[in-house]
């Protein structure tokens, strides 16, 4: 784990632009009639409209997805009673964490108050700006009290985090741990240690889930709460014990199934770790040090299932795994309230994620490959991309269920599908193409079979029906790399082209590349040796019909590939070269950019080639081409260099597709502006047209703007590269594609290949 130092700390609130958050507009706001739109006089038409129906206000504003994180900085993190002020780097972090996970917009709001009724008083005031109240860092016993007032008075989510987050969470991992250790939940004996906010709401939630009140033993600062100890809070007096021969932790946690720790660090020893009953649970959440170290629960005996607030360790008890799913499912559905059930229906969707199979972002994130349900894997890691929504759903289906739900969810997969996009995890797009593809699912032959990530994407893109995956290498290898990375490799062809076995298939292969090269001095020999090449043997596959489609790049030089594409495969008749685009799905739209990889100098010709193949390919993906040719001159203003080329190209294609909307050569600007475009170049073809498709002059620039893009934009996703003008579907990726990427290019070669064959069968 990397050491945080207060000099970065400090650098990275204070660096650029001070703090962490900011507003953005959401609407258009450049012209007065988008100003006039947005403020006077036209947004007296939606407040009039809520003033008839108050409901209204989840429509024609941000309240449904808008929470306050309200604190009054008496209970900051571990740092005390700081102030409300001071406690602003905390609420802003918190607003950060609702914004990347959920999809929630924030303002935290720091009220200087700590007399309970006043704090509750200026809450119930702005809350109808809200469409829900996150409490945070507020002490004990005061929170319990503002809390219930507010959940009572407002009728939206009220919801204090440090209370309930810790809670559902740990409910989840205590009932993942109980299963892994073979127990049951209404028999253990349970400790906890520590009697705050967290620890009360923590410990109700465990007695809603099965636990007994008389198997639980609660301690304070003060030792053991029994039932006869005076002044106990209302709160603690819900678990004091009747027991009278426990009075410290080392004699209550004697013969214990659980400990939870919500105290302080180092209070739990190993001889007690010891004194519990086998498979002993423990849960030591005091951060950042906790009651007992993961390093000593582990050496103090071998059974020991521990979980830590920690996230270099093991089982993290995180509140980011629950508050902004809960929030979001209770915000979609317009709740008044999160109540027992909508808390309960996150424990067990948090519970059974955990059992499920590990996407491999995970893995990758945890540099591990072998995260399973068992000691070492029963709560969810913060950053699996499942949890908004498998939590949200269930929130936002136990919120129906229970009444306090104002608009129904009546389509959950279009529910799902939309929270997936919102935080960037599948896009309509991509949902689309592996839909398309699982349709017509075709035989895909991967090169670089025992690459891992090459591995993965073969398996995932078979889970998901997409294709029938062909690795290329040698069987006990890649079964073993398998076995690594925990992988399945059923339904998966393995194809060992070095095999003698396969002497046949190669003599047939090497015979048909020899004819086809002949006259390029080719002899059966040199081709027979090609053969025991990846590339040469895969896109073979491909051309004798052996395979559909073929993915390779990983491991491969570009241009090695593109050699071996053109001897095996060739380029489509009516073209003198191919070329490749990358497909930019961006908040504004889908944008196609070409030549991303294949021709470095292209003249007008292959530009030319380059134009009508990134025609058709948009065609492939059901949009109407609108192509801007780019240069970095506008419709001849400069009349040397590249803009001659792109000029000329532009002018063959206009005269030869008088109906395509193509113009150029134009500045990038000019392309992507359609208003500043026509005020300047009124005559352009493109004249009210949305350019969706960028040709550039060459491949320095169109690789460089989209990587740039990559760079700069993270919600910019990326597909490709996407070949276009072989005669077979041939696609390449990246070295540094991730498996997403490599599935992304696999959907997109099995729709290539169906669509091929279709051709063909119309010919036929």
């Amino acid at each position: 784990m990397v050491k945080i130092t207060k000099e970065a700390a400090l650098a990275y609130h204070h660096n650029g632009r001070p703090g962490k958050i900011e507003v953005k507009p959401t609407k258009p706001y450049r012209t007065q009639t988008d100003l006039s739109l947005a403020y006077s006089p036209g947004v007296a038409y939606p407040c009039l409209e809520i003033q008839k129906n108050p409901d209204d206000v989840y429509k024609y504003t941000d309240k449904g997805n808008l929470v306050a994180v309200i604190s009054n900085g008496t209970a900051v993190l571990g740092l005390g009673d700081i102030g409300a002020m001071s406690g602003k780097p905390v609420m802003e972090g918190k607003g950060l964490l609702f914004k990347i996970y959920g999809g929630i917009d924030v303002f935290d709001i720091e009220v200087n108050e700590k007399d309970p009724e006043k704090f509750c008083e200026a809450v119930e005031r702005i809350a109808p700006s809200f469409g829900g109240i996150n409490l945070e860092d507020i002490k004990a016993p005061e929170c319990f009290y503002i809390e219930e007032r507010l959940k009572k008075n407002l009728d939206i989510p009220v919801m204090h985090d440090d209370q309930h987050g810790t809670a559902i969470i740990s409910a989840a991992g205590l009932e993942n741990a109980l299963e892994v250790a073979g127990k049951d939940i209404s028999k253990v004996k349970i400790v906890v240690n520590g009697a705050g906010a967290a620890a009360i709401s923590c410990t109700k939630l465990y007695v809603a889930l099965g636990a007994r009140k008389e198997n639980i033993v609660m301690l304070d600062s003060k030792g053991v709460i029994t039932s006869d100890r005076p002044n106990l809070t209302p709160q603690k007096q819900l678990f004091a014990t009747d027991r009278r021969d426990v009075h410290t932790l080392e004699e209550a946690i004697k013969g214990a199934d659980v400990f939870v720790g919500l105290s302080k660090g180092n209070v739990l020893t190993q001889d007690m770790v010891r004194s519990m009953a086998p498979n002993p649970i423990v849960f030591a959440l005091a951060n950042p040090v906790p009651e007992i170290s993961y390093e000593d629960a582990q050496a103090s005996r071998p059974d020991v299932l521990i979980s830590t607030g920690r996230s270099d360790y093991p089982n993290q008890i995180n509140n980011v795994i629950g508050f902004p799913y809960i929030f979001r499912g209770a915000l979609d559905v317009h709740a008044k309230a999160i109540n027992e059930e909508m808390k309960l229906a996150a424990v067990h969707a948090i519970a059974s994620l955990a059992k499920q199979p590990v996407p491999d972002i995970v893995n990758e994130v945890y540099h591990v490959n072998d995260l399973q349900f068992g000691p070492k894997y029963f709560i969810p890691k913060p950053v699996d991309p499942r949890l908004i929504t498998e939590v949200s759903a269930a929130v936002a289906k136990a919120a129906m269920e229970s009444g306090v739900a104002r608009t129904p969810i009546t389509d959950w997969e279009a529910y799902k599908e939309r929270l997936m996009q919102m935080i960037g995890q599948e896009t309509k797009f991509t949902r689309t193409l592996h839909a398309t593809a699982a349709l017509h699912p075709q035989r895909v032959v991967f090169a670089e079979g025992g690459h891992p990530t090459m591995m993965k994407a073969a398996v995932q893109a078979r889970q998901e029906g997409i294709c029938h995956p062909i690795l290329l290498g040698n069987p006990d290898r890649l079964n073993r790399v398998a076995d690594r990375l925990k992988l399945d490799l059923t339904g998966v062809e393995i194809v060992d082209m070095r095999a003698d076995k396969e002497q046949g298939r190669r003599a047939t292969y090497a015979k048909h590349l020899a004819e086809k090269r002949a006259r390029q001095g080719y002899t059966f020999e040199e081709a027979y040796d090609k053969m025991y090449e990846r590339n040469y043997f895969g896109m073979s596959m491909v051309e004798q019909g052996d395979a559909d489609a073929f993915i390779t790049g990983l491991y491969t030089k570009y241009s090695n590939t593109i050699k071996v594409a053109k001897e095996v495969i060739g380029i489509r008749k009516d073209y003198k070269t191919f070329a490749t685009m990358h497909i930019l799905n961006t908040k504004k739209g889908i944008y196609y950019i070409a030549d991303t990889l294949i021709n470095r100098h292209p003249d007008e010709n292959v530009l030319y080639d380059i134009a009508k193949l990134s025609a058709h390919s948009v065609r492939f993906f059901n949009e109407e081409p609108v192509i801007a040719m780019i240069s970095y001159s506008n419709f001849g203003t400069d009349e040397i260099g590249s803009p001659v080329k792109v000029h000329a190209a532009v002018e063959r294609m206009q005269a030869e597709y008088p109906d395509l909307a193509i113009d150029g050569e134009m500045q990038v600007n000019f392309a992507l502006n359609k208003e500043l475009r026509d005020e300047k170049y009124p005559f352009t073809r493109l004249k009210g047209k949305n350019v969706n498709t960028l040709v550039f002059p060459n491949m320095s620039s169109a690789n460089g703007s989209y990587k740039l893009l990559q760079a700069l934009s993270p919600d910019v996703e990326i597909i490709g590269p996407i070949q276009m003008g072989l005669n077979k579907p041939i696609h390449f990726t990246d070295f540094e594609a991730s498996v997403r990427d490599v599935v992304n290019v696999t959907a997109v070669a099995v729709i290539d290949a169906y669509v091929e064959k279709l051709k063909k069968n119309k010919k036929d």
